[in-house]
């Protein structure tokens, strides 16, 4: 699939217990083809020892993918805006472990269009670089709910969990350990402050600002629409 290609945009897999493996697969089958340049999408704040599970994924695959000879460039995620209104109940209730911690969520589109400027430039401007990629202001869940209830027009709750009621309250899904250790340390990482860096990232490389949580949920009523008051 990689037979002559030059560059190679990675987007990191779905969360699995062999993601690490799946990426060091991918990367080194695009070298062993010739592949010139990866980049690669990761998550803000990646670090081996980082408080989200699924962030030490990405630090390993970043970690592979500087071993390699290779130019790579890395576009580190903050959290989704649109996982925001996604991850609230029917009941309207927002619940997890994040405390009073903030949040730069950022906008898919704006991810995207980082990606394609990057990628668009052929000089070595972005070569072993790392870019966060935020939205353009930090902000608690509480402040997520506020703004879910003024788009919604019904009161949208923040209920912000210990970490062992984060637990009890995803065990019903069926999910495996590993997910649901995912899940709920991706509320203890905005706790832990370590998705609270806003950058300059998206406008500076694509030349339109970031993208607000309101700005988002003005285009993207769907995102909401379980939401809505007699849906």
């Amino acid at each position: 699939a990689l037979d002559g290609a030059h560059t190679l945009f990675l987007v990191s897999a779905h969360e699995s217990p062999h993601r690490v493996r799946e990426h060091i697969t991918a990367v080194d089958a695009a070298v062993a083809v010739g592949v010139e340049r990866i980049v690669y999408v990761s998550f803000q704040s990646a670090a081996p020892d980082a408080t989200f599970t699924f962030a030490r994924d990405h630090w390993h695959t970043e970690a592979h993918i500087r071993t390699a000879d290779v130019r790579h460039t890395f576009l580190r995620d903050n959290w989704y805006l649109a996982g925001l209104p996604a991850m609230t109940g029917a009941d309207g209730v927002l619940r997890g472990p994040g405390g009073e911690g903030r949040v730069a969520a950022v906008a898919h589109e704006d991810i995207a269009d980082a990606a394609a400027a990057v990628l668009l430039d052929e000089s070595a401007a972005h070569d072993g670089r790392g870019y966060d990629l935020t939205g353009p202001e930090a902000f608690t869940l509480a402040e997520a709910a506020e703004e879910l209830s003024r788009v919604t027009g019904r009161s949208i709750r923040y209920v912000p969990e210990t970490v062992e009621e984060a637990y009890a309250s995803r065990a019903g899904y069926g999910a495996e350990e590993w997910e649901v250790s995912g899940w709920v340390t991706s509320y203890e990482a905005i706790a832990a402050g370590e998705l609270a860096t806003v950058s300059d990232a998206v406008p500076t490389l694509t030349g339109h600002p970031a993208k607000s949580f309101a700005a988002f949920l003005a285009e993207n009523p769907d995102s909401y629409r379980h939401l809505l008051p007699g849906v």
